[in-house]
């Protein structure tokens, strides 16, 4: 008898061990190292990022815009509702790891066969002299049961904690919607009044165009000039009417693209596009790199997916050990209605414990464990790409502010120049001293010069707004 207790508590230890084994797997950590600057930034700490977007623009058009979309925009709206969705599976995951309680009822009609055991048993007689059980046997019951597996492995609190995270991941996806949502209603708002400027830069410029063509006509008149300068004048003066409604036509895609941002149908952008040549581009103070992995919200969804990973594992893990089981079941149970309540006669219950071990055919738990552990390795990539693409992204903005800068001034240079040369070049053709073909080209040359110049404008308002963006602003 001594030997089989030994020979069966052995054969249980093997089972226990084999049943907790769990299989290898490679294991990656992450790297959260960034450089400590950017390559052409100062050392200063102070942070544009930090600025609600009610400090950072100041164009009250422009924040009306963005309080609208903020209310109305139907993907930000989407998103408000995943989080909702993420919530839920946080209380779902809670609820697994506690105890469930239910309570019930029921009857039921129970005829057994004379030659079984029940009934052979039935056709005895009751507990009251003479008296037999019914056949057939009604049953009627109120009981309540009760089911907790106890985790002891902190599987289900570490399933919970995973749904946590990725709730918590899913509320800094919405603050980075809201960051790119900020960000292009205020790119296409000034893209919007770029355009403006360049119709009125069209405009004014076919006024010059159209006194040049007086000019030339007389010209001809006199037999300075042949019809052909006139024709040349007259084609450069239709292409450049006709450019208008090209110009015309972005000005009524650019406020729709707003109006769709904001969530309304198509109306009128309000807005201010007198003198957008002297504008100021705001002013972005980078701060330090490592200040990313605070303020970036796609840095801290990625970070906060990584750790939901990482939890996600160790639940996987813990499905390879042996999972205990308490289950109670009490009632009151009788075979007519009578009796239900006839204490303690009716009454019963039950009470148990399950120690469950996986033995064979664990396929599906492993399968489990290497798809968890694949994702969290995938997790670490993803947040790794999340943080070089912000430091890149950054760099490359900080750089782009730099260079239109010094792209605008010699710009602006060579539109004060081509506008000296048209007047230069129209008083030569007066007093003969420059062809006609002179005053078309400069005057091309000045048109598209401007054109530039306003566009160029419009790169710098753009460099601002992604930098402030890229550093993590305009969420708060």
């Amino acid at each position: 008898m001594k030997k089989n207790s030994i020979l069966y508590l052995g054969i249980t230890c093997a089972v226990l061990i084999t049943g907790c084994k769990v299989p290898f797997n490679v294991q990656k950590s992450e790297n959260k190292n960034v450089p400590s600057t950017y390559p052409i930034a100062s050392k200063d700490s102070t942070n544009s990022a930090i600025l609600k977007w009610r400090v950072f623009f100041t164009d009250s058009n422009l924040i009306a815009l963005i309080d609208t979309a903020l209310k109305n925009n139907q993907e930000l709206n989407i998103i408000l509702q995943e989080i909702n969705i993420a919530n839920s599976e946080v209380l779902a995951r809670k609820g697994a790891y506690l105890p469930y309680l239910g309570i019930g009822g029921g009857t039921s009609l129970e005829k057994s066969a004379l030659y079984t055991r029940n009934g052979a048993v039935d056709d005895g007689t009751n507990i009251k002299s003479g008296q037999k059980i019914p056949d057939p046997l009604s049953n009627f019951a109120l009981y309540g049961n009760l089911n907790w597996e106890i985790d002891i492995w902190k599987k289900l609190r570490n399933s919970k904690k995973s749904a946590v995270y990725k709730y918590l991941a899913s509320i800094e996806g919405k603050n980075f919607m809201v960051t790119n949502l900020v960000s292009e209603i205020a790119n296409t708002y000034y893209e919007l009044i770029a355009l403006d400027n360049q119709l009125e830069i069209l405009k004014n410029n076919l006024k010059i165009q159209e006194e040049a063509l007086a000019i030339v006509k007389i010209e001809k008149q006199t037999a300075v000039v042949t019809e052909l300068a006139v024709k040349r004048f007259e084609a450069e003066l239709f292409k450049n009417k006709s450019h208008i409604y090209s110009i015309q036509q972005k000005i009524i895609e650019t406020e729709n693209k707003i109006n769709f941002l904001v969530g309304r149908f198509p109306q009128p952008i309000k807005r201010n596009s007198n003198n957008f040549i002297n504008f100021i581009p705001y002013t972005v103070k980078s701060g330090l790199p490592s200040q990313l992995l605070q303020q970036r919200p796609d840095i801290k969804q990625a970070e906060l997916g990584l750790l939901a990973a990482k939890l996600d594992v160790k639940s996987a893990k813990a499905a390879f050990y042996p999972s205990l089981n308490i289950s109670a079941f009490t009632g009151l149970q009788a075979f007519q209605l009578l009796y239900l309540t006839t204490l303690p006669q009716s009454l019963f219950y039950v009470l148990g414990g399950d120690l469950l071990v996986p033995l064979i055919n664990r396929t599906a738990i492993k399968s489990l464990y290497y798809s968890a552990n694949a994702k969290q390795i995938q997790a670490i990539y993803n947040y790794e790409r999340t943080v070089l693409n912000a430091f890149i992204e950054t760099a490359n903005q900080i750089s782009n502010i730099d260079n239109l800068q010094k792209s605008y001034n010699l710009k602006n240079q060579q539109v004060e120049t081509l506008i000296q040369s048209v007047n230069i070049s129209i008083n030569l053709f007066k007093s003969a001293r420059a062809d006609y073909m002179e005053v078309l080209f400069t005057q091309r040359d000045a048109l598209e010069a401007k054109m530039e110049l306003v566009e160029t404008k419009k790169q710098q308002f753009n460099a601002s707004i992604n930098l402030y963006r890229n550093l993590g602003g305009g969420w708060k």
